[in-house]
C-alpha cells in the first residue's frame, strides 16, 4: 500500500487574466473624460442681411499682416508686439480729434490679417494688444484704471455710470476685421 505521490506545480491559473485586463480597460474607456480645445470665445453680432456696408476711408483702417515668421507688419512699416497697443491708441484716437465729431465713415477699423504659419501665440498675442488699446482708451475716457475697467461690475453701478459707459462704447467702438489666413512672406 504504498501510495504515489503526485507532484503538483506550484503555478497561478492565468486563464482569466485576459479578461480582467478587458473588463479594466473598457471600465477606465467609459469612465474617462477627454479634453476638448473650445477655442477663443468670441460674441459676434448678429446677421443683418439688408445692411449696406458702410464706406471707409483707406486712412481710417490700420492694416496689420503677420508673417509666418511672426513679424508684424503695420501699415506697410515693420514693428514688435510691445509696441503696438501705443501705436494703436493713437491711430483709434483719431491723432487727437475727437471720434464724436467724424462720420460713420471716419471711425477707426483694425485689419488682422495672419499667414498660414502665424504661430497660434503670436496671434493671440496680436489679438489681445489690439483689444488691449480699445480699452485701455475707453478706461482712459472714463476716468478710470485698465483694471478697473475690465473689473466693472454692471449690477453695481448707478445709472449715470452706465450712461456715460455706453457713451464711451459709442465713442470708442470695438472694431476688428479678420480675414482668413493666407499664404505671403
Amino acid at each position: 500500500m504504498l501510495k504515489t505521490k503526485r507532484n503538483l506545480d506550484p503555478q497561478v491559473n492565468a486563464g482569466s487574466m485576459a479578461d480582467i485586463a478587458f473588463l479594466l480597460l473598457i471600465f477606465f474607456l467609459v469612465t474617462t473624460t477627454i479634453a476638448q480645445d473650445r477655442g477663443l470665445g468670441v460674441l459676434l453680432p448678429p446677421a443683418q442681411e439688408d445692411r449696406e456696408p458702410f464706406p471707409l476711408n483707406d486712412r481710417n483702417v490700420c492694416v496689420i499682416l503677420v508673417n509666418s515668421r511672426d513679424e508684424l507688419l503695420v501699415e506697410g512699416e515693420p514693428m514688435l508686439v510691445k509696441n503696438l497697443r501705443a501705436s494703436l491708441k493713437e491711430f483709434i484716437d483719431n491723432q487727437g480729434r475727437d471720434p464724436l465729431l467724424s462720420d460713420s465713415s471716419q471711425e477707426a477699423v483694425v485689419a488682422l490679417k495672419t499667414d498660414r504659419g502665424t504661430q497660434y501665440q503670436t496671434y493671440i498675442q496680436v489679438l489681445d494688444e489690439v483689444k488691449a488699446a480699445f480699452h485701455e482708451l475707453r478706461a482712459e475716457a472714463l476716468g478710470v484704471s485698465l483694471a478697473a475697467y475690465l473689473d466693472f461690475d454692471v449690477k453695481m453701478a448707478s445709472p449715470e455710470l452706465l450712461q456715460h459707459l455706453e457713451e464711451v462704447k459709442v465713442k470708442y467702438p470695438l472694431r476688428i476685421s479678420e480675414s482668413s489666413p493666407s499664404s505671403f512672406k
